[in-house]
């Protein structure tokens, strides 16, 4: 692949890509908050207290062989079917053991209700193996275009069930017919979409050769579901179902905001950084860009998000989501480095180290367990700051492996980020002020929002960072 060629493909992906994610995420956004109006917290927390398991059973099901798919260089139909035949059974088999153990569920967070919602909610992670070789092929082909349009028809769709069932007094249910709707349409529009029909043979040769590569993506996605989850099971067990949803919703903004980027970087880079694994010049001058972008936009606006939280979920969501605001503060600089971190550990992968992947997320579990035994008795508020903490630390473990596999450890990309940083700085300082002179939570967003980023691109200009300049250039070509 040709330099040109390769820089246009990644220009469009990361284009429709980023029309995807901020579509999806725009109507999430907007979705998530007429719900939230609508509902009460208890019921985020019901549906919180079960996102474990389908995390973890969704784990299981792709076994880190979508992945195996992109990275392997001479990929055959026969690795696609198999793929598919074994997503299948495995969700299959996922959905019995959640059938039966709902009593169980139920009964560790003593809540009845759950029995019938673990066994509708959970139908989702079969609908959902049935569309996970046909996103991986749209994947390889960086086709991105088409995902978007899926993605953003799912999004609404199920939206305008949930909220339908929610105003006419479904409570809880809403969501799930919401999830159910969504997940259902995106499974039609990909089979419809992508063309490709499983022929469903299963290969021994192509899963040992798959699953030898996704096995230790498997280890460290199920151990990484366990860690971003434990929250929900610990707050909902030790407290209520209540502080679960206060909490769920910080996380869920936080995420909306940190995770747009990421999905968007993710999702485009490993295929491309895959591409590129016999070239490591090449390689590391990507990578680099990356981290650098990612940085300039990741920073400004966590660090908005947090001073605005108090105006945002006061206006938006109303006086009864009070509590989730410190939540939100906190969780906004939890996930400041998550897309970072998620760039440094992509690399690994994409150069068919999946050994290092795991053994770089392993390392970590000694510090968020301590992290956990620390804070839980504190409260959920003290359990956040901790992931706090733990995040800041996490970056330098993750940065650490790619520092010596190609020169670029934490130490040099923080340097890079060092103008990042001054621009944030001065934002935040800016809008602190202007905000506390203020009363009226609109006119706090607004005036703290849009003087926000007139601040942070102004100084970013005065200090001539580059990826202003790439912006700049990335925006000129979407208007043309």
């Amino acid at each position: 692949m040709t330099t040109p060629s390769l820089k246009s493909k990644a220009t469009k992906g990361i284009l429709w890509n980023a029309v995807e994610k901020f579509s999806v995420q725009a109507g999430s956004f907007v979705i998530g908050i007429v719900l939230a109006r609508i509902l009460i917290p208890e019921d985020f927390g019901l549906i919180g207290m079960l996102s474990i398991f389908i995390a973890i059973s969704q784990s299981f099901i792709d076994s880190g062989m979508g992945a195996g798919l992109i990275q392997k260089k001479n990929r055959t139909e026969i690795d696609f079917s198999t793929v598919f035949v074994f997503n299948f059974l495995v969700s299959t088999l996922f959905y019995v053991v959640l059938f039966f153990s709902a009593p169980l569920i139920a009964d560790f967070y003593n809540t009845p209700q759950l029995v019938l919602l673990t066994r509708v909610l959970t139908i989702n992670i079969i609908i959902n193996s049935l569309a996970i070789v046909q996103r991986t092929r749209l994947t390889i082909n960086i086709d991105f275009k088409t995902i978007a349009k899926v993605n953003v028809v799912s999004v609404i769709s199920g939206g305008v069930f949930g909220v339908y069932f929610a105003y006419n007094g479904f409570g809880v249910w809403a969501l799930v017919i919401q999830n159910l709707i969504r997940t259902s349409i995106t499974v039609i529009m990909f089979w419809v979409l992508s063309k490709w029909k499983p022929s469903l043979l299963f290969s021994k040769q192509s899963f040992k050769e798959l699953f030898g590569f996704g096995s230790k993506l498997l280890i460290a996605g199920l151990y990484a579901q366990t860690l971003n989850n434990i929250y929900n099971i610990t707050i909902g067990k030790a407290y209520s179902s209540s502080e679960l949803g206060f909490y769920t919703r910080a996380k869920t903004f936080a995420e909306t905001s940190a995770g747009t980027v990421t999905g968007i970087l993710q999702q485009v880079t490993f295929p491309i950084l895959a591409s590129l694994q016999d070239d490591k010049k090449r390689l590391v001058s990507v990578y680099r860009r990356l981290i650098k972008m990612t940085a300039f936009f990741i920073f400004p606006v966590m660090t908005l998000l947090a001073l605005l939280a108090d105006p945002f979920i006061r206006l938006l969501l109303t006086e009864k989501w009070m509590p989730a605001v410190p939540l939100l503060q906190w969780m906004c600089f939890a996930r400041i480095f998550y897309p970072i971190s998620i760039i440094n550990m992509t690399i690994l992968s994409a150069i068919g180290r999946s050994d290092l992947f795991l053994k770089v997320d392993l390392s970590k579990l000694p510090l968020i367990v301590l992290a956990l035994i620390i804070t839980i008795p504190l409260g959920v508020k003290a359990m956040v700051i901790g992931h706090v903490v733990t995040s800041g630390i996490s970056f330098f473990i993750n940065a650490y492996l790619p520092g010596r596999l190609f020169g670029y450890g934490p130490i040099s990309q923080l340097k890079d980020m060092i103008p990042v940083f001054i621009s944030t700085a001065v934002m935040a300082l800016v809008v602190f002020t202007l905000t506390s002179l203020l009363e009226n939570p609109l006119l706090k967003l607004v005036v703290g929002g849009g003087g926000g980023f007139g601040i942070f691109f102004l100084i970013s200009y005065m200090q001539k960072i580059k990826e202003l300049k790439e912006l700049n250039i990335f925006i000129k070509k979407i208007v043309k």
